[in-house]
């Protein structure tokens, strides 16, 4: 599976499932909001050895 197909499907099963939003505005704030705040931030990545971004960049700039 492909990064972006892992993450859909995470964002999918994990938020978008287990919430009724009421208007399309208000989806579109929550999908941004939980990709810049969470998944970009503290989700750690498979691709980047299980490590957080920042994790991960602090081990190759460190």
């Amino acid at each position: 599976m492909s990064s972006l197909e892992s993450f859909f499907k995470t964002l999918k099963v994990e938020e978008v499932y287990r919430r009724k939003f009421n208007t399309t505005r208000e989806a579109q704030y929550f999908l941004f909001d939980y990709i810049e705040r969470y998944y970009n931030r503290k989700r750690r990545h498979s691709a980047l050895g299980y490590l957080t971004p920042v994790e991960f960049r602090e081990k190759i700039t460190a």
